[in-house]
């Protein structure tokens, strides 16, 4: 395991995480790949001696105003008071962003200077508040995005809402201000770039991680058993939020394609659909059960809420393909889990979703529902195989070990040092 680095030491970071908490169930409301990542990074960071607390928005659902993360570990989430305490769309969160500073402000105004060595939000909404804190202490703003408006808007499914010009400018303002951007991915890097004009000396790119003790291959057979599965099942999983970015609706109309096309796999086919509305998808509950029914293959589509992890990485196992059809991923990492499961991807060649899969799956350009049955098709076809399944299965777990949590932190530690040589340096001085 590589060494953090040494010089200058990184004590106390603080996180900021306003849209959503790191206690939510990833594919719960907006809670979804943000979330895992400031989960894995804190509870990793604070095995390596380094004090994180996390700050996001009190919801009436909020156990206490501070609560540890994980026993025994020095990771703390602190809900800020920050407009109503029931559930706010997305959208709507900035209406709500000067009390959540405001807020902030009060709750770290005892601290002492030099507290913190590093501020990390993540998100827009939360660079936004951060970059105050990171003021107050005089110590570095690092920002990781996520998801970047001026990208999403490029793709933008049909109908769907673009993200607003007070996004893109907050975005951009974080992008000037920022000691240090992370970036997912090269591609993310780039179009930090080249669509925000960010300095690529202070652009850093972080894969994320995978769970690897948790997402790990397994006894396949027993876990299908288990849900209740057929031996003939061929299963297709999707997971993730239910809203039109994410393509629930690519996989639901290929299914029906397939369904058409060979009468014999429509009697063994099984869609699940593992996820919460969110977003867009909120405006049009039933949407995807009314184009299930409208396809034909209501029967074939089970929609079941977001499970944890450990039933998560079982669901994976128990699957034939799972099934990546976002219009946009900043990474993807549900691919990579399934993928270290053992388990098959077939996935949209868009954001960061090549280099998640890499060699290990199959990507698909655009979202013709017809392209995306025809590789369905031949997926499965590949599958039936013995021999080509185990070994299509240990490629995918081989290139899953290359993105593990601790790698991620070891960059993120590199990140954090960078950002406060260049804090220093905008100073004048040395580091404090």
């Amino acid at each position: 395991m590589t060494s953090p680095p040494a010089d200058p030491p990184v004590r106390r970071v603080a996180m900021v995480s306003l849209h959503t908490s790191p206690l939510q169930r990833p594919g719960t409301g907006d809670a979804g790949g943000l979330n895992v990542y400031v989960v894995e990074t804190a509870t990793r960071l604070a095995r390596r001696g380094v004090e994180v607390d996390i700050f996001t928005r009190a919801t009436s659902g909020t156990p206490a105003a501070s609560v540890e993360l994980a026993p025994g570990l020095d990771v703390t989430v602190h809900h800020v008071p920050a407009g109503p305490l029931e559930g706010v769309p997305k959208d709507e969160l900035p209406g709500h962003l000067c009390a959540f500073s405001d807020d902030l402000s009060r709750h770290v105004a005892g601290l002492a200077e030099g507290h913190y060595d590093v501020i990390h939000a993540h998100y827009w909404l939360s660079g936004q508040a951060g970059a105050l804190t990171a003021r107050r202490f005089d110590v570095p703003l690092v920002q990781t995005m996520h998801t970047m408006a001026r990208v999403k808007n490029a793709a933008l499914p049909a109908g769907d809402t673009p993200e607003p010009e007070a996004r893109v400018q907050g975005e951009q303002e974080l992008v000037d201000r920022a000691d240090a951007l992370v970036a997912n991915t090269p591609a993310e890097a780039r179009d930090l770039v080249e669509l925000y004009g960010a300095d690529p000396g202070r652009v850093h790119v972080v894969p994320p991680g995978v769970a690897l003790e948790t997402f790990r291959p397994g006894d396949r057979e027993a876990d299908r058993r288990e849900l209740g599965l057929a031996p003939e099942a061929r299963v297709l999983l999707f997971v993730g939020r239910i809203q039109p970015l994410k393509g629930p609706d690519v996989l639901v109309r290929a299914a029906a394609e397939l369904a058409r096309r060979d009468p014999g796999l429509r009697d063994r086919l099984v869609v699940s659909v593992l996820g919460g509305l969110s977003g867009s998808g909120l405006a049009a509950p039933e949407a995807l059960a009314r184009l299930a029914e409208a396809e034909g293959v209501a029967d074939l589509v089970d929609v079941g809420p977001p499970v944890s992890r450990e039933e998560l990485a079982r669901r994976m196992r128990a699957a034939d393909l799972v099934v990546v059809p976002s219009h946009n991923e900043s990474f993807g990492l549900v691919a990579v889990e399934a993928l270290a499961c053992g388990t098959p991807v077939v996935a949209a060649r868009v954001g960061g979703l090549p280099l998640a899969v890499g060699e290990a799956g199959v990507l698909v350009d655009g979202h013709d529902p017809v392209d995306w049955a025809d590789a369905l098709l031949a997926a499965l076809h590949r599958l039936e195989d013995p021999d080509a399944r185990a070994a299509w299965s240990a490629q995918g777990v081989r290139h899953a070990r290359g993105y593990s949590w601790e790698a991620t932190v070891d960059a993120l530690l590199r990140a954090y040092a960078a950002a406060k040589d260049a804090h220093a340096r905008r100073r004048g001085g040395p580091h404090g």
